[in-house]
């Protein structure tokens, strides 16, 4: 059974850093691509990054690249991704899902999916 389950979300301030894991079980790391997703309040739902099964590559969207970083530890079968430098517009509820294909910033390309974590960046 293909199951993902994020952790590490929470409240912070302004600058402040968060690390979200992403623990997957069911399938290898080796075969699928990891990405991470956010939904704030009356939005869309919108790409965040993402790592490549095949080598690692990273993609990332505009407005988190050097802030963002994301890795993977296929040993542990888990996507982390390092949040620093955080701002009230990365508020919002954050899901990582996986992907057979190619790393995509668009969610239809995901066929699983966790149950998110909320990350609060507030003061």
């Amino acid at each position: 059974q293909v199951q993902l389950v994020e952790s590490g979300g929470g409240l912070v301030q302004p600058g402040g850093s968060l690390r979200l894991s992403c623990a997957v079980s069911g399938f290898t790391l080796d075969y699928y691509a990891i990405g991470w997703f956010r939904q704030a309040p009356g939005k869309e739902r919108e790409g965040v990054s993402c790592i490549s099964s095949v080598d690692g590559s990273t993609y990332y969207l505009d407005s988190v690249k050097g802030r963002f970083t994301i890795s993977r530890d296929n040993a542990k079968n888990t996507v982390y991704l390092q949040m620093n430098s955080l701002k009230p517009e990365d508020t919002a509820d954050y899901y990582c899902a996986a992907t057979s294909r190619r790393c995509s910033g668009y969610a239809y390309s995901f066929g699983y999916w966790g149950q998110g974590t909320q990350v609060t960046v507030s003061s």
